[in-house]
């Protein structure tokens, strides 16, 4: 029966429990939009195509599953080029459509064409996979070679192009209903017998196992396996800086890598480390520099790894466990089901350990300042964050000290770790709210100048109604770069380029896009603030004034992630 092209693409979308598009509205697509709509899916246009890049990289990392963004040919394609990057950097499989005009035009030899460039070759470096969809009835292999290159591997984004005058063309298809993904591409791929094995006996030989938790553990959305296979191993969890989710019932014996005490000597002390969704990158000293230095010679490693090319190359392994972590997982919970273990006689101190340490940072985050100072921003914002809600980060020094001082352990977090593009909050915060069916509320948690760059979101926020608060440290500056220039030319030097007017109302603007305001300049305001913001019924911004010295002088473990960059940034 023939089908329109766009409608296809949707079908084939909707066959891997998509159902959610962002995108500014183009002559080339509001067809598929309009239909999108017609069949229940989640149709969502912010204000800048970066953004929705952004929004649909929130969408799958709370779903584990592919997301689809849309851009317009020349300029919309070019301002998804960031989420692109981002999406790369971060492992997130983004699909990303992006129409353009008709072949004829583009193989003319001529100059002066409007709205026109060659997109594919200057985005093929930024994604996994670039194609076109020259001809109506290439659609199937097409979109689904995007899928499959997308979430095969370490997942990434994609950008497929459609010229102008296919996406209405009409194709027949011999069956409506499209392929389910295990027809087409693997799916759930566990690990061999052998190597289950394997790893089950060192980890029954092991006396401190830890268990190396990252990025990926909270985007396959394995919480639930996760903690089965901890409780299995009786064993403490560290968290890499991208996987500071914290899973349900792991709360207590959860620790952040280098950022807690008890992360540390039980790194040192490990004799066994299982790894699981981290790349074993720099912010973990590629699992072999520094808190790791200390009995290396007697750790056994074993790594789970989608991606069979990513194993040794960051540090040897000595059991690869090759697939998807969703199956993997109740493999190694099931083979050690027969052989339960007794908990480290040190994990109970290093629970009180880290639970003092959080107390500790609480009571003595300096209090009674105006502006206020920006760890007792972060701790004052943190007890306030509703138990159920959605943790989003951006910014700087905002984030520098919320790793240390922030008093909640939310069940999803989201942040742009390893690309570290300022800007991804807000965008984030929308599309984690969106993929939620805009139920849980959502804290985000930022610095001025990072909220700036999509601040025009807040009237989608709003049009969207979503229970979102964002709490905003407003120090006027640059305050990361602020303090490198005191770092690097010494108190009292010219700062060129970080500050800007201290009449900035962040609450006012908020207000202007139909959102609920705030201005705060005192601590005990902070969480009054925040409750007033959540009960508003609208998206809330809460302006607080932070100490502009403290927030570029005193940034806490600021050492420590300096360490991240030890290679090429002398």
């Amino acid at each position: 029966m023939p089908v329109k092209v766009y409608e296809r693409i949707l079908r084939l979308f909707e066959a891997e429990g998509i159902n959610t598009i962002f995108g500014i509205p183009d002559p080339n697509f509001v067809h598929m939009f309009h239909l999108a709509e017609e069949r229940g899916w989640n149709v969502v246009a912010p204000h800048h195509e970066e953004s929705a890049g952004f929004m649909a990289e929130a969408v799958s990392r709370m779903t584990g599953k592919a997301a689809v963004c849309i851009g317009t040919l020349g300029p919309g394609v070019a301002n998804l080029a960031g989420a692109m990057m981002c999406a790369k950097v971060e492992n997130s499989p983004v699909i990303f459509l992006g129409g353009q005009r008709a072949r004829i035009t583009e193989q003319r030899v001529r100059r002066g064409r409007i709205q026109f460039v060659k997109q594919s070759g200057l985005f093929e470096p930024s994604v996994k996979y670039t194609a076109s969809i020259e001809y109506a009835d290439q659609t199937d292999e097409v979109i689904r070679e995007g899928l499959r290159k997308a979430l095969t591997g370490t997942p990434g984004p994609v950008y497929i192009e459609y010229p102008a005058h296919v996406i209405q063309e009409e194709l027949d298809v011999p069956d409506p209903e499209p392929l389910p993904p295990e027809r087409y591409r693997l799916v759930g791929q566990t690990a061999g017998p052998d190597r289950i094995a394997e790893a089950v006996a060192a980890i029954a030989a092991a006396r401190q196992p830890i268990l190396l938790a990252g990025h990926g553990v909270h985007t396959a959305r394995a919480g639930e396996q996760v903690r089965a296979l901890a409780d299995a191993m009786a064993c403490p969890v560290i968290q890499t800086s991208g996987g500071t989710s914290y899973i349900p019932g792991l709360e207590d014996r959860t620790f952040p890598y280098g950022f807690s005490p008890s992360a540390v000597d039980a790194v040192v002390k490990s004799d066994l480390c299982l790894a699981i969704g981290t790349e074993l990158g720099e912010p973990v000293h590629y699992g072999r520099g520094r808190h790791w230095l200390e009995n290396e010679a007697g750790r056994t490693w074993i790594l789970v790894e989608q991606d069979p090319e990513a194993i040794g190359v960051n540090r040897p392994v000595d059991v690869p466990l090759v697939g998807d972590l969703r199956a993997i997982v109740p493999q190694l919970v099931a083979a050690l089901a027969d052989s339960p273990r007794t908990p480290s006689p040190e994990l109970d101190g290093w629970i009180r350990q880290d639970a003092a340490r959080l107390a500790e940072l609480a009571g003595t985050a300096p209090s009674g300042m105006s502006p206020v100072h920006p760890a007792r921003l972060i701790v004052e914002a943190t007890k306030a964050f509703p138990p159920d809600g959605i943790m989003v980060r951006d910014g700087g020094a905002t984030t520098i000290f919320g790793w240390t001082y922030s008093q909640a352990k939310p069940h999803d977090v989201m942040w742009n770790q390893n690309f570290g593009h300022l800007g991804t909050g807000l965008p984030y915060a929308i599309g984690a709210s969106v993929a939620e069916g805009r139920r849980r509320p959502v804290m985000l948690i930022t610095g001025d100048s990072s909220f700036q760059f999509q601040i025009a979101e807040l009237e989608t926020a709003a049009r969207l109604g979503l229970p979102l608060v964002c709490v905003v440290g407003v120090d006027y500056a640059w305050g990361l770069e602020v303090g490198v220039y005191k770092r690097t030319f010494g108190q009292g030097s010219r700062e060129t380029g970080v500050h800007w007017s201290k009449d900035t109302r962040l609450d006012k603007v908020a207000e202007g896009f139909g959102c609920h305001g705030e201005y705060v300049e005192r601590d005990e305001d902070i969480a009054p603030a925040i409750k007033r913001a959540y009960s508003s019924g609208k998206p809330g911004v809460v302006h607080v004034a932070v100490d502009p010295k403290a927030n570029s002088e005193e940034m806490p473990s600021y050492a420590e992630f300096r360490t991240w960059y030890a290679e090429g940034m002398q």
